[in-house]
């Protein structure tokens, strides 16, 4: 049976987990979420004075990150469409003294709030999946991104090499799960869905070629961390 990624599903859930879904990423993860995104905005850095755009921005990481690689001077804009999530985003752009330049605008990748070709870079973390179309998503990256821009795609991903993904397989299914329910008790099974999503969502070769159907074409394929991690790039 198919994950219910419906709208009213996917925005109760990350709003139920907003508080602690930073400590339960790092926490999981090892913190190696960080440097994911760390190669992330290196792989694809900006270049020239056009906005970047961070589609489902969750709280914010990849745009920050984002903001902190092109030294504030590019407009860095973060969108996702749950309130709790972007709230959260506010307040650690308070805490890191940023008053310009970085901007959260509450949005659904599904319909995007901007004019076409706007965008040098449209980004996303560990999001693209919970869209409830993926290619609908992927088309409106598309469109705002600029001719010649980026779409940056970077999600979880399961092990090609064994035993290591025997070993994360086990991890991703059964302790995960009960580990991140147990932190961040919330009433739509958020770490459940977490390893179900993957499952499902296109991966490798299947979301390069959706990303060129999309639009994008030069599509090329980063795995990180014994591909526990993989970053898709495709150029408008």
């Amino acid at each position: 049976m198919p994950v219910d990624k419906s709208d009213q599903r996917v925005q109760q859930m990350f709003g139920e987990i907003a508080p602690r879904y930073d400590l339960m990423n790092h926490l999981l993860s090892l913190n190696v979420d960080r440097y994911w995104r760390w190669r992330t905005v290196r792989i694809v850095a900006p270049s020239g004075d056009r906005p970047i755009l961070d589609v489902c921005t969750g709280t914010g990481d990849l745009a920050l990150a984002y903001y902190r690689r092109a030294k504030g001077r590019v407009r860095v804009v973060g969108t996702d469409f749950c309130q709790e999530m972007l709230a959260v985003g506010e307040r650690k752009k308070q805490r890191a003294g940023i008053d310009g330049n970085l901007t959260f605008r509450q949005a659904d990748t599904q319909r995007l709030p901007f004019e076409d070709n706007q965008f040098q870079i449209v980004s996303v973390a560990f999001g693209l999946r919970n869209v409830s179309n993926t290619d609908v998503g992927l088309r409106e990256m598309v469109r705002v991104c600029c001719p010649g821009g980026r779409v940056a795609i970077l999600e979880f991903s399961m092990p090609r090499w064994q035993p290591m993904r025997a070993l994360y397989g086990c991890y991703f299914r059964h302790v995960l799960p009960r580990l991140g329910q147990l932190i961040a008790r919330n009433s739509q099974d958020a770490y459940s869905y977490l390893p179900e999503s993957v499952g499902e969502f296109p991966s490798g070769e299947q979301l390069a070629q959706r990303m060129r159907c999309a639009g994008l074409d030069r599509v090329s394929v980063h795995s990180f961390t014994f591909g526990i991690a993989t970053l898709y790039v495709g150029t408008k």
